[in-house]
């Protein structure tokens, strides 16, 4: 959404230059004088929109059953999501705050699996408990300035080349699973937009990224699952690179009788950050292991546009259905084949669990308020 924002941007400077200009010109002749023309708002767009969605094969790390070395890993998750975007005069502003409830199978504190409890002053028993599905509160923040904005130019807009912008961000979620997660994360780089056809954009954004806090109760000294361990079981990682990019285009070419779709998408990849208990050395026998690459993404979405096709070109995108393939590996950085939350023993053999890698059919309802 961002390239088409930043057009109509671009559309209301330029008219407006040209409104000032004939103005002045009127101004010289012995006639009235116009009214000046009134200034441009600080911000050009305001976009607030609340969604429903439901992942219908979600995973989490840690989270499964093992039935007679039968693997379930799957659990589905209802989001309830908040978003805001806004055009200012210098760049754009994203924010978003979702809610993921899931089912019995990525379960609340205190299980520490699925089905139980699994406790170190027991000698690590199994006890049997029902625990209700986790609730995760995710939110992200995205801010750009426009190099053409703030120079007061046209230079960085060159054939497919729209804008380049300066970005910062951050990220930060809290959880009630038993390992507590609370992570805390900033980024700062720059953003590429370019045009797409039928009003489309694509925008990448090669980024620092620096997720300086987290939690990880099952690396907290007194937990019995590792050694060493941290006091309070909180981590800090170190600063990496990370690569996002997001696309968004009008299925123009159909006939006007049903130009109501859109496509977009994202893909995101971050960087290895350290180990997976950062500041802990790695250590295979106390199950610290390196975190890998992490890609997280939603390659294609297909989107109705509700509301344009029952109550006209007025109400466009105040009512959008949206279906969409969610992919994500590596899930938090990590390493989907041999960390402590994404593996178990099967008949004596170290196998994945499939907890750490989600793809998944993702859809929803967004409605603009």
């Amino acid at each position: 959404m961002s390239f088409r924002m930043k057009a109509v941007a671009a559309a209301a400077l330029s008219l407006a230059a040209l409104a000032t200009g004939g103005l002045a010109q009127a101004a010289d002749l012995p006639v009235k004088a116009a009214k000046k023309a009134p200034d441009l708002p600080f911000f050009l767009v305001i976009d607030d929109r609340v969604t429903f969605s439901y992942i219908f094969d979600a995973s989490q790390p840690g989270a499964f059953t093992n039935t007679n070395g039968v693997i379930n890993s799957k659990t589905t998750k209802q989001v309830y999501s908040f978003t805001h975007f806004d055009l200012w005069a210098y760049g754009t502003n994203f924010f978003t705050i979702s809610m993921f409830k899931s089912d019995h199978n990525d379960p609340a504190a205190p299980c520490t699996q699925t089905g139980g409890i699994v406790s170190p002053a027991a000698g690590f028993a199994f006890t049997p408990a029902s625990c209700a599905g986790a609730t995760e509160i995710y939110g992200l923040f995205r801010s750009t300035f426009g190099w053409n904005e703030i120079f007061n130019t046209k230079a960085f807009t060159q054939g497919p080349l729209h804008n380049i912008s300066f970005e910062v961000g951050m990220d930060a979620n809290t959880e009630n699973r038993y390992f507590g997660a609370a992570k805390r994360d900033v980024v700062a780089g720059l953003q590429f937009a370019f045009d797409l056809p039928y009003k489309g954009y694509f925008n990448v954004a090669p980024l620092v990224y620096w997720e300086f806090a987290n939690h990880n109760s099952f690396s907290q000294c007194g937990a019995g699952f590792s050694a060493p361990c941290l006091t309070d079981g909180n981590t800090s990682f170190k600063p990496t690179w990370a690569i996002e990019t997001n696309y968004y285009m009008d299925l123009g070419f159909l006939p006007a009788n049903m130009q109501y779709f859109s496509i977009s998408g994202r893909a995101a990849w971050y960087g290895k950050k350290g180990t997976d208990t950062e500041p802990l050395p790695a250590s295979v026998a106390n199950n610290v292991y390196p975190t890998k690459v992490e890609f997280n993404s939603e390659p294609i979405r297909l989107t109705m546009d509700a509301s344009k096709a029952i109550w006209g070109d007025k109400y466009s995108h105040f009512v959008d259905v949206w279906v969409a393939y969610r992919y994500w590996q590596n899930k938090f950085g990590l390493d989907h084949n041999n960390a402590f939350a994404c593996t178990t023993f099967v008949g004596g053999t170290k196998v994945s669990t499939g907890s750490c890698t989600e793809s998944s059919l993702y859809s929803g309802i967004t409605v603009k308020f």
